[in-house]
C-alpha cells in the first residue's frame, strides 16, 4: 500500500489571501472564463457556492443581507434561481463564471475534515489552500486521528450522487487492530454486524498479504457515521491504524501523505458515470 514518492504540483499558483473565508473576485478572477454549466436555471445559493464565494448555508445568508445582486436587482428571495445569461453580483463585482474543481488529498493524521474547526484544530483546508482559488467541500468524512484519501470539490451535482444510498461508492481501508483477528471476524463482517441504527455488512473483508495478523483490508459502501470503528468495537476490537487506500476508484499512487493533486478528466468521467 505504498505509493512511489513524487511532488505533486498545483496546476495554479494563487495568493495567501485564499485563506480568507470569501474570495475576493475582483482581485482574483480572469477575463474570458466559460460560463457555467447548467441546464435551464440553478438556485442563487448554488451558483454562489459553486463559484467559490461560499458555502450554500453561507450564502444564504449573504443574500438575506442584500449584497447579491442579479440583473441590476438586489436579490434577497432565499430559493431565488437564476438563468444562464443573467448577471450576478457580489459586493458590486460581477461574478462571470466557476470552474469545477476536483481535488484529491491523502490526509495525513491529525487534521480535521471539517473546513471550519470551532476548537481551533488543524484541518484539511490547510492543506489544500493552494489547490485552486474555489472554495471546495470534502465528498464525506473520515475521522481526524484516520488517514488516507478525501476527495473535495465544488460540484454540488457530484457530492449529492457520490452520498446517494444508489450511487453508494466502494471505499477501502487498512485497518490495524488491538489484537488478532480470526476467519471468523471476517465472516461476521461479511454477512453482517448488528448496530444500533441496523445491520450492517462489508462487501469483503481478508488479511492484508503480507501482514500480521491484527491487520485486515475492509471493502464496504456503507456511509453510516465511524462505521468501521463501530463494526470493530460491536465485535470487542480497538482500532490501532485506519487509512483509506482506495475511494470511488481512486487510489493513492504517487499521492504522498499530506499531498494533493487534481483529478484527470478521465477520472472525472469515470465517477460521473451512471451506475
Amino acid at each position: 500500500m505504498s505509493a512511489e514518492r513524487r511532488d505533486p504540483k498545483s496546476d495554479k499558483k494563487v495568493s495567501k489571501r485564499d485563506k480568507r473565508k470569501y474570495i475576493e473576485y475582483r482581485q482574483k478572477k480572469k477575463k474570458g472564463d466559460p460560463l457555467p454549466s447548467f441546464n435551464d436555471e440553478v438556485r442563487l445559493n448554488k451558483f454562489l457556492s459553486n463559484a467559490g464565494i461560499c458555502s450554500r448555508r453561507e450564502a444564504d445568508v449573504l443574500i438575506a443581507a442584500g449584497v447579491i445582486m442579479v440583473n441590476g436587482k438586489v436579490m434577497t428571495e432565499l430559493g431565488y434561481k437564476v438563468k444562464l445569461d443573467d448577471e450576478i453580483k457580489y459586493d458590486g463585482e460581477t461574478i462571470k463564471s466557476y470552474h469545477k474543481r476536483y481535488v484529491l488529498l491523502n490526509k495525513p493524521k491529525g487534521y480535521g475534515t471539517k473546513l471550519d474547526d470551532p476548537k481551533g484544530r488543524k484541518t484539511i483546508l490547510s492543506l489544500i489552500q493552494k489547490a485552486c482559488r474555489e472554495m471546495v467541500f470534502p465528498v464525506d468524512r473520515i475521522d481526524r486521528e484516520s488517514t488516507g484519501l478525501i476527495l473535495l470539490t465544488n460540484d454540488s451535482d457530484l457530492i449529492k450522487k457520490l452520498n446517494h444510498p444508489r450511487h453508494q461508492s466502494q471505499k477501502l481501508y487498512h485497518v490495524e487492530l488491538n489484537k488478532p483477528v480470526s476467519s471468523i471476524h471476517l465472516n461476521k463482517l461479511m454477512s453482517g454486524v448488528d448496530l444500533d441504527d441496523g445491520r450492517t455488512k462489508v462487501t469483503n473483508a481478508e488479511h492484508v498479504s503480507g501482514g500480521s495478523s491484527r491487520e485486515i483490508g475492509i471493502e464496504l459502501t456503507s456511509g453510516k457515521t465511524r462505521i468501521i470503528n463501530r463494526l470493530f468495537e460491536a465485535m470487542g476490537f480497538t482500532i490501532v491504524k485506519l487509512d483509506r487506500v482506495r475511494y470511488a476508484g481512486l487510489t493513492k499512487k504517487d499521492l504522498p501523505r499530506g499531498m494533493f493533486r487534481h483529478l484527470t478528466e478521465k477520472e472525472v468521467s469515470f465517477l460521473k458515470m451512471t451506475k
